[in-house]
């Protein structure tokens, strides 16, 4: 198992992908991870009627499409949650992590040029050494966690 995701118990994930666009990287992770409980946040709503066909057509099971702002949903709800390339980055940042359980963790597929506002933005998470994207110049994958209490 990579090590990105040894830690966890799939059968009792929830995980969230904040402003999912076109499913990713939430769908190809449930395609993946079929046991885990999938929350798509997308504000836009011909994205989420996207979303909700999508979910359909494959016959995913335990996902839940929300049609919201993300600052709207309960906090600490998730055990990971996702983002890329959404619009707001720096404003993003904090409502992904409110929605953070405390063992939760916060995946960021981020440009290198993005490291330093997101370890300033989020200085109350511990984060993992980036992991480059294999074929990418710039890209790179960071996990971040909450301290402990």
């Amino acid at each position: 198992m990579p090590p990105v995701v040894k830690d966890f118990d799939f059968a009792q994930i929830r995980l969230a992908d904040l402003g999912s666009g076109a499913g990713f990287p939430g769908l190809p992770i449930k395609l993946w991870a079929p046991n885990i409980a999938l929350t798509l946040i997308e504000s836009n709503q011909k994205k989420a009627t996207f979303l909700r066909e999508v979910a359909r057509a494959l016959t995913l099971t335990d996902v839940n499409i929300q049609n919201a702002r993300a600052e709207t949903l309960p906090p600490s709800t998730f055990d990971v949650v996702t983002l890329r390339a959404v619009e707001r980055f720096a404003i993003a940042l904090p409502v992904a992590a409110a929605l953070l359980a405390p063992r939760g963790r916060l995946a960021l597929l981020i440009s290198s040029s993005q490291l330093t506002m997101t370890n300033t933005t989020l200085p109350a998470l511990t984060w993992d050494t980036p992991i480059p994207v294999p074929g990418s110049q710039s890209r790179l994958l960071l996990l971040g966690r909450p301290q402990p209490a």
